[in-house]
């Protein structure tokens, strides 16, 4: 070993003293020792230790006068490029080019610091992390964006996977419901990222979540906890299934639907990643969740909650109300109510205060019309301009007593366009029976309003909105209407008959 080292010393000499004795290259100490170039070049290296790192700071002594300026530059922002920082020191004189800059920067610059982490573990039906992943318009022939609904035990990390056309309140909702059922039961605690069905707003030392979503978790028995901003490491296990979604289920994948959809990320989901041995535990979330977790979950709260979309809107002109970017029609009388719009996956309900007043097949896709014809029966014979103090088609099942009492509204100054609106919502709730005798009740007074009119029906005669119609899932029996009975004639029959079991009044003796 001594031996070996004693000739590289002695190789090192020689190939010093021909280069720097007799200035000889590298080229021609290589031809006179025998010696490979690359082994000349190294010993060389060696000897002369590498003096790379002077030629650098030397170069860099043009930005002296300088250094100030550029700590100070990075102190303000240490990500600052290096033609930013030559903008400034441009100011000051500097005359030397941007790589001289770049070269200092880069020895300078103050490194971020490595962020340690731990490796938390936790317990069965402990916590449950969920997110949204967006996949872009994938469904043939509709312009909504699909995207992908993920929950994942962070015990067992058995996965729950669908794919909707909606990330809405209700749509959330509504998978979340999917996933306590699937899962059979809620945990503690579960973990969201900042999406704005759960948090409305956060700073540094507050979250305010958002209270239908409180309301929800409250009523469904579990806590919420959300990430920090831009922070994926708090939910790993929601993260990591989305890119095992991009990477494995989701290339070559075409849908003819979203239902088509959905059979094949199930069928993925149950068959392949929840049988996946897991990087980090070494075991199957399937048999984990089945054979550890899943009888330490606790039952969800069976309490009533209504996950429905919900949008309050007006009827416009065209009897039309807009939700979520589709219109629907309702019957034309009601134009300029204000209704509520109610969806779930499969339908579209329109409510007139608690009276359902029109139904449609929901629709998925964007910009369309779903009307129903039988809402512009009796439109057409409307005309185009009534005489003042006419009853108005709208109000035609109120004829008797409305004729006279618009007569003398038109004498008025109220707004008549406002009292129709009153009298057809008043008439879709009580009906047109209780509404006229209400109307002549008033007009006795020697008044007329809409506003007396409630009055009477609410408080006087104790009425309450009918319930929405009874639907039989048959068009023949849903589609009879049968007219409202006149109850005037019963007015006329004695005040008091005589029951069959009664026994007849003794008379005066």
């Amino acid at each position: 070993m001594d031996l070996h080292i004693k000739e590289q010393s002695e190789r090192m000499a020689e190939v010093l003293r021909l280069n720097l004795t007799e200035g000889k290259g590298i080229r021609a100490i290589s031809r006179q020792t025998g010696l490979d170039r690359k082994t000349v070049r190294k010993l060389l290296g060696l000897a002369r230790g590498q003096q790379k790192p002077k030629a650098a700071a030397a170069r860099s002594s043009i930005l002296a006068p300088y250094e100030k300026e550029i700590a100070k530059a990075l102190e303000e922002c240490a990500e600052m490029k290096a033609p930013a920082v030559l903008d400034r020191l441009r100011a000051k004189g500097y005359h030397g080019g941007v790589t001289v800059v770049r070269d200092r920067l880069r020895v300078i610059r103050p490194r971020p610091k490595q962020e340690a982490f731990f490796t938390r573990s936790y317990e069965p039906g402990q916590m449950l992390q969920v997110d949204w992943a967006d996949f872009g318009f994938a469904i043939p022939g509709c312009a909504r964006r699909v995207s992908a609904f993920v929950a994942a035990l962070a015990y067992s990390r058995y996965l729950f996977l669908t794919f909707t056309l909606s990330q809405a309140m209700g749509s959330f909702l509504r998978c979340m419901e999917q996933a306590l059922r699937f899962f059979g039961g809620r945990t503690v605690v579960d973990v969201f990222d900042n999406m704005k069905t759960v948090v409305l707003e956060r700073t540094a030392h507050h979250v305010r979540f958002h209270p239908r979503f409180v309301e929800y978790a409250r009523a469904r028995g579990f806590g919420i906890r959300a990430c920090t901003p831009r922070r994926p490491t708090e939910k790993p296990y929601a993260e990591r299934p989305i890119g095992t979604i991009r990477t494995r289920f989701w290339p070559g994948r075409h849908p003819a639907d979203l239902f088509d959809l959905n059979v094949q990320g199930t069928k993925w989901r149950d068959d392949i990643f929840n049988n996946l041995i897991n990087e980090d535990t070494g075991k199957v979330p399937s048999l984990v969740f089945k054979n550890e977790e899943q009888k330490l979950l606790e039952p969800a709260l069976d309490n009533s909650f209504d996950t429905d979309d919900l949008v309050s809107t007006g009827v416009s002109k065209t009897f039309r109300v807009d939700f979520d970017r589709n219109d629907y029609t309702v019957p034309w009388r009601l134009v300029g109510q204000s209704v509520l719009v109610r969806g779930n996956e499969q339908e579209v309900a329109i409510f007139l205060g608690t009276k359902r007043i029109a139904v449609h097949n929901r629709c998925w896709n964007v910009g369309k019309l779903i009307k129903d014809d039988s809402h512009e029966q009796g439109l057409l014979e409307q005309k185009p301009r009534a005489a003042a103090g006419a009853l108005p088609p709208e109000l035609r099942g109120l004829a008797g007593p409305a004729e006279e009492y618009f007569k003398i509204l038109a004498a008025n100054t109220r707004s008549l366009r406002r009292e129709i609106q009153q009298l057809v919502l008043l008439s879709e709730l009580y009906g047109d029976t209780p509404v006229r005798g209400a109307m002549g009740e008033v007009m006795a007074t020697g008044h007329v309003g809409a506003e007396y009119i409630e009055y009477v029906l609410r408080y006087k005669k104790g009425l309450s909105p009918g319930p929405a119609p009874l639907k039989l899932n048959d068009a023949a029996l849903d589609g009879i209407r049968l007219g409202e009975p006149d109850l005037a004639a019963y007015d006329q029959l004695p005040r008091k008959t005589l029951d069959p079991g009664e026994p007849p009044e003794e008379k005066n003796r």
